[in-house]
């Protein structure tokens, strides 16, 4: 499926070949001026150097555990979320042990390598972050960044064993694009376990683990972030519709083919990139010492 945001799709992006003077204090040139301006696409931004992603991708991090406190999925010391470091994509960074999510900064993550030895930090790390994020870093070179914590409905929706029906336009960004894990076995400690999860996930973006909670993937800390979000709201979506008509059976699915076309505008690695910036720029200003 392509990977591009079409644009004309989303938003109206080609300039009216009408010439308006607005009422008030514009002149002419200024009119001029206005209707000569580019216009601007939001595009992931491109390095110069592996320093200057580095404190992107971990200030980006810090504020998504931010995001993630605020709309309350956090619980106790449970949840994590990793991105690999650019220079050194064998180590990855991850949240301390124990840190609620609404006082991380980005300074205050902690570097480790696929054995779980800290690299830069001073804190430990939650061996299931480890051996979780770990495996799916070590099998999936295209994986930059995994979210996963104990939200609410995540949670609730796993003890059900099944996937997400594309029953809205939101839940399609998730149509044949993730699994079942069903094999739980308590907290996440063995290695096994670690690789049995990533068989389940294969080359999809999200798990739903069963018993447990949700996992989702991507290129970029944002795109993980918002399908975290997004597939957290979808699970809540789906249990309201089946309470609502008393069963799976009466809910109204929409069709392969439609669910397919609608995943190709929303469900890509762009498009989750995109979607997230709204979230970001509210939580930067809202808490800038995030990014500290």
């Amino acid at each position: 499926m392509t990977d591009s945001i079409d644009h004309d799709r989303y938003a109206l992006t080609l300039r009216s070949k009408r010439h308006i003077v607005l009422t008030g204090t514009e002149t002419e040139q200024e009119a001029h001026d206005a209707e000569k301006a580019p216009i601007v696409i939001p595009k992931p931004p491109v390095f110069q150097d592996v320093h200057s992603q580095r404190v992107h991708v971990k200030q980006k991090l810090a504020a998504g555990f931010r995001l993630l406190a605020k709309f309350g999925w956090d619980e106790g010391v449970a949840g994590h979320m990793t991105v690999r470091d650019p220079e050194y994509p064998e180590l990855f960074w991850v949240n301390r042990f124990g840190q609620h999510f609404s006082d991380i900064k980005a300074s205050d993550l902690v570097l480790v390598d696929h054995e779980g030895q800290i690299v830069r930090g001073d804190s430990m790390v939650n061996k299931a972050a480890f051996v979780i994020h770990a495996a799916i870093h070590a099998a999936r070179a295209d994986v930059n960044c995994a979210v996963h914590t104990h939200s609410m409905y995540g949670r609730t929706f796993s003890a059900l064993g099944r996937c997400l029906l594309p029953i809205t336009q939101d839940a399609c960004a998730f149509f044949e694009c993730h699994n079942i894990y069903d094999d739980f076995g308590g907290v996440v400690f063995d290695h096994a376990e670690g690789q049995r999860l990533v068989g389940a996930l294969g080359n999809r973006k999200a798990l739903i683990l069963q018993n447990h909670g949700l996992l989702t993937t991507g290129k970029t800390v944002d795109e993980a972030i918002w399908w975290f979000i997004s597939m957290e709201r979808c699970c809540q979506t789906q249990l309201l519709a089946e309470a609502a008509v008393q069963g799976v059976q009466n809910l109204k699915v929409i069709r392969d083919d439609v669910a397919r076309a609608t995943y190709a505008n929303i469900g890509t690695s762009t498009s989750g990139w995109f979607q997230f910036q709204p979230m970001y720029q509210m939580i930067i200003q809202e808490q800038p010492e995030c990014l500290e």
